[in-house]
């Protein structure tokens, strides 16, 4: 199937985009590409991912959200034991629920937005 649109980037809220931008860089081992107050991106030279200030935002949480979550983000890794230690040293937190820790783990980035690292099959 062939559309007639590329994606160019993908952009989220955020209470703090810097921190954001730093923790997703660290992760993906992609490059700031911009950082202000307001503003961050990174990205690897075909994708970028953004973080724009959204006043009086709010982390949905997980498992149980108190607003309305608004994205997750899901990526491979070869090793969950190793990615969750890593993801925890760059200031991630584990819930204590997990649906199904053998396949994947639900992290909580610096800015409390759920994401997952789950097994390349």
């Amino acid at each position: 199937m062939s559309g007639f649109a590329t994606l160019a980037m993908i952009n989220l809220d955020a209470e703090d985009p810097a921190a954001l931008a730093a923790f997703y860089s660290q992760v993906l081992g992609w490059e700031v590409l911009h950082t202000s107050d307001e503003y961050a991106m990174i990205g690897d030279g075909s994708t970028s991912i953004g973080w724009g200030k959204v006043p009086g935002y709010s982390a949905p949480g997980w498992p149980r959200e108190t607003a309305p979550k608004r994205y997750h983000l899901d990526f491979y890794v070869e090793d969950l034991d190793k990615a969750e230690e890593q993801a925890l040293a760059l200031g991630a937190t584990k819930p204590a629920e997990q649906p199904n820790a053998e396949r994947w783990r639900v992290l909580l980035d610096p800015g409390g937005h759920p994401f997952d690292v789950c097994l390349r099959s």
